[in-house]
Protein backbone atom coordinates (compact mmCIF):
# COMPACT_ATOMS: atom_id res chain seq x y z
CA UNK A 1 0.00 0.00 0.00
CA UNK A 2 1.45 3.35 -1.03
CA UNK A 3 -0.39 5.92 1.10
CA UNK A 4 0.39 9.61 0.91
CA UNK A 5 -1.13 12.29 3.11
CA UNK A 6 -1.14 15.60 1.24
CA UNK A 7 -1.15 18.46 3.69
CA UNK A 8 -0.02 22.03 4.40
CA UNK A 9 2.11 23.67 7.03
CA UNK A 10 0.11 25.23 9.89
CA UNK A 11 -3.09 23.40 8.92
CA UNK A 12 -5.51 22.59 11.76
CA UNK A 13 -7.45 20.14 9.59
CA UNK A 14 -4.21 18.38 8.70
CA UNK A 15 -3.48 17.96 12.41
CA UNK A 16 -6.93 16.41 12.84
CA UNK A 17 -6.26 14.09 9.89
CA UNK A 18 -2.99 12.95 11.47
CA UNK A 19 -4.83 12.23 14.72
CA UNK A 20 -7.46 10.20 12.84
CA UNK A 21 -4.71 8.22 11.08
CA UNK A 22 -3.21 7.40 14.49
CA UNK A 23 -6.57 6.32 15.93
CA UNK A 24 -7.21 4.13 12.87
CA UNK A 25 -3.71 2.67 13.26
CA UNK A 26 -2.86 3.20 9.62
CA UNK A 27 0.52 1.45 9.51
CA UNK A 28 2.59 3.50 7.07
CA UNK A 29 2.07 6.62 5.04
CA UNK A 30 4.17 9.40 3.61
CA UNK A 31 3.46 13.04 4.44
CA UNK A 32 3.80 15.45 1.53
CA UNK A 33 3.43 19.19 2.02
CA UNK A 34 1.93 20.95 -1.00
CA UNK A 35 2.82 24.53 0.02
CA UNK A 36 5.77 25.02 -2.34
CA UNK A 37 4.70 22.74 -5.20
CA UNK A 38 2.61 24.43 -7.89
CA UNK A 39 1.45 21.13 -9.44
CA UNK A 40 0.30 19.69 -6.11
CA UNK A 41 -1.27 23.01 -5.15
CA UNK A 42 -3.27 22.97 -8.39
CA UNK A 43 -4.36 19.37 -7.85
CA UNK A 44 -5.14 19.37 -4.13
CA UNK A 45 -5.42 23.07 -3.16
CA UNK A 46 -8.60 23.49 -1.13
CA UNK A 47 -9.09 19.71 -0.74
CA UNK A 48 -6.23 19.31 1.75
CA UNK A 49 -5.87 17.15 3.75
CA UNK A 50 -6.18 14.30 1.27
CA UNK A 51 -5.08 10.70 1.77
CA UNK A 52 -4.02 9.12 -1.51
CA UNK A 53 -3.63 5.43 -2.23
CA UNK A 54 -1.36 5.36 -5.29
CA UNK A 55 -1.72 1.60 -5.68
CA UNK A 56 -5.47 1.95 -6.25
CA UNK A 57 -5.36 5.45 -7.79
CA UNK A 58 -7.84 6.60 -5.13
CA UNK A 59 -8.16 9.68 -2.94
CA UNK A 60 -9.93 10.10 0.39
CA UNK A 61 -10.81 13.75 0.89
CA UNK A 62 -11.34 15.44 4.22
CA UNK A 63 -13.43 15.07 6.31
CA UNK A 64 -12.68 11.51 7.32
CA UNK A 65 -12.60 9.66 10.61
CA UNK A 66 -10.94 6.50 11.91
CA UNK A 67 -13.74 4.24 10.63
CA UNK A 68 -13.61 5.83 7.19
CA UNK A 69 -9.84 5.46 7.12
CA UNK A 70 -9.99 1.80 8.10
CA UNK A 71 -12.47 1.16 5.29
CA UNK A 72 -10.42 3.11 2.74
CA UNK A 73 -7.23 1.30 3.76
CA UNK A 74 -8.83 -2.16 4.04
CA UNK A 75 -8.03 -2.42 7.76
CA UNK A 76 -11.46 -3.57 8.88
Amino acid sequence: MALILYQRDHCHLCDLALAALAVARVPEFESVFIDDDDALEARYGLRVPVLRDDARDADLDWPFDADGLRGFCGLE
